[in-house]
């Protein structure tokens, strides 16, 4: 598998290239950091996959996507970026794949897999976000002891598998509350009651720690939003994740982009 990676920032580019060449899959990789160079590297080579970031300067990932297909129209598409707002228009796009940064090997792997057409895992949570957030198991519903431990729970779902710091989610999770001792302290017991709880019914694999980042495996959770971001379906509604604040930006963005 012939690999393009395309990111006009060093260090984004330098280890999105890491994960890329880190797949056995991949024969050979070729790093951009401007998009017109890709571009006339595609005019002359064909690929397999491109993976580019979305925010570029001059042309957008997106524009240079829609040129890639033109030339290339077996390549894949997967978008690396750290602004969830592009989600949609590149999904209307067809693209194979998003990816949240920070970028891992394993991430990349899972999009070369789904490109591969590699069986997908056994979903181990059903996940509902439209309307109010829900999480089942097996059709039964998932009861958290916290509330506060489901709305965890319920962003790390938002991120759709980007890894978040303790300081980032506590910003999110606490946004009126300036003790940080006693926020990362209170956090560091919902991630344990939430590791506790999915261990419980068999989907502890769903919630992922990799230092310092915390993560859902979206390949283990049927979400009706990770559907409707890749498929359109089900129809959104205008309600998304109502019990949680936070969530307002997102459904913001859903309703912009529908």
């Amino acid at each position: 598998m012939i690999a393009i990676a395309v990111d006009d920032e060093q260090l984004m580019l330098h280890a999105l290239v890491r994960a890329i060449s880190a797949s056995p899959d991949v024969k050979e990789v070729v790093k951009f950091s401007n998009p017109e160079e890709a571009l006339n590297y595609v005019e002359e080579n064909p690929i397999d996959v491109a993976f580019l970031d979305i925010n570029m300067r001059g042309m957008g990932g997106i524009a240079l996507a829609e040129k890639i297909i033109k030339l290339c129209p077996n390549s894949k598409i997967v978008f690396c970026t750290g602004y969830e707002e592009y989600a949609i228009p590149a999904f209307k796009l067809h693209a194979s794949g998003y990816l949240m940064k920070p970028i891992s090997a394993e991430d990349v792997q899972n999009e070369i897999d789904n490109i591969k057409g590699v069986r997908k895992k056994e979903k181990l949570l059903e996940v509902k976000c439209f309307g109010n957030f829900e999480v089942y198991v097996k059709g039964e519903v998932l009861s958290f002891k916290r509330s506060r431990t489901k709305e965890l729970f319920a962003f790390l779902v938002d991120r759709r598998g980007a890894g978040m710091t303790v300081k980032q989610i506590c910003a999110v999770l606490f946004p009126d509350d300036t003790d940080d001792v006693k926020n990362t302290a209170y956090l560091r017991q919902l991630i344990m009651d939430l590791k506790n709880t999915l261990k419980t019914v068999g989907a502890d694999a769903a919630f992922c720690h990799e230092t310092p980042f915390y993560r859902v495996d979206t390949s283990l959770i049927k979400c009706d939003y990770f559907s409707y971001l890749d498929t359109g379906n089900p129809e959104f509604l205008g309600e998304y994740m109502t019990q949680f604040s936070w969530a307002d930006e997102t459904c913001a963005n859903l309703q912009f982009n529908k």
